[in-house]
């Protein structure tokens, strides 16, 4: 996971008015009725996957299988030659867990005046606290828009672009990005919401369906995936 292009500023902070964080006491409180679906493999399911994540094992092709038949609806109704081009799903708690402490290390060090629970709000802009990870529940998915032919569409910034990377652009709405990448991103959002997913807004290519997020954002009373172990 790389970083670049500074730390976070107050500006930054001004600018997530309104977006409730991973690590905000209203996602974190919302208890799991877990349902027991187990995980599948997407690429089952004739949907399109990229090899990004292909060299960190297989975990990454799999969701629960709620969440990849949500996929499928997507992908259906996407205009003809298009596709979903999907990155990550399943990540396991020691991955998330690693991935959630170089973030965390990455904003302290820049961030001395900051304390551990600031430090960890602000590290769920990007990366979820590992107790409550979506991807670990196998209810998330990374992912963008591609051809037939599978060439990525522009979509504003690279899948996984830090705030500090993208200089804030990686935020669904951000206003800096091409009329070509907002109309791409308004088409992943629609197909997307069309099948029941909800986005976290600080990251443009993550989408969830039955975590603590969906629940919060859809109204629901519960989440029914909590953390599951592949096996």
């Amino acid at each position: 996971m790389c970083h670049d292009g500074g730390m976070t500023t107050p500006g930054e902070t001004a600018e997530m008015n309104g977006i409730v964080l991973m690590a905000d006491p209203r996602v974190t409180a919302i208890p799991v009725t877990e349902n027991g679906e187990e995980l599948t493999d997407v690429r089952d399911h004739a949907l399109s996957v990229s090899s990004l994540k292909a060299g960190e094992g297989g975990d990454f092709a799999y969701v629960r299988t709620g969440l990849a038949a949500r996929l499928v609806q997507a992908q259906e109704a996407l205009p003809r030659g298009i596709r979903l081009l999907l990155i990550e799903g399943y990540r396991s708690p020691v991955r998330q867990r690693g991935y959630f402490e170089e973030y965390l290390a990455y904003l302290r060090q820049g961030n001395p005046g900051r304390s551990e629970e600031q430090l960890r709000m602000l590290a769920s802009r990007y990366v979820s606290p590992p107790e409550i990870a979506p991807h670990s529940a196998g209810a998330a998915i990374d992912l963008t828009l591609g051809t037939a032919g599978g060439a990525e569409l522009d979509l504003g910034t690279p899948v996984n672009a830090s705030p500090e990377e993208s200089a804030g652009a990686c935020h669904t709405g951000h206003p800096s990005i091409s009329a070509e990448a907002r109309r791409n991103r308004a088409m992943l959002a629609s197909v997307l919401q069309g099948a029941g997913l909800v986005n976290y807004p600080t990251e443009w290519w993550h989408w969830s369906y039955g975590d603590r997020y969906w629940a919060m954002a859809s109204g629901s009373i519960s989440a029914i995936y909590g953390p599951v172990t592949r096996r």
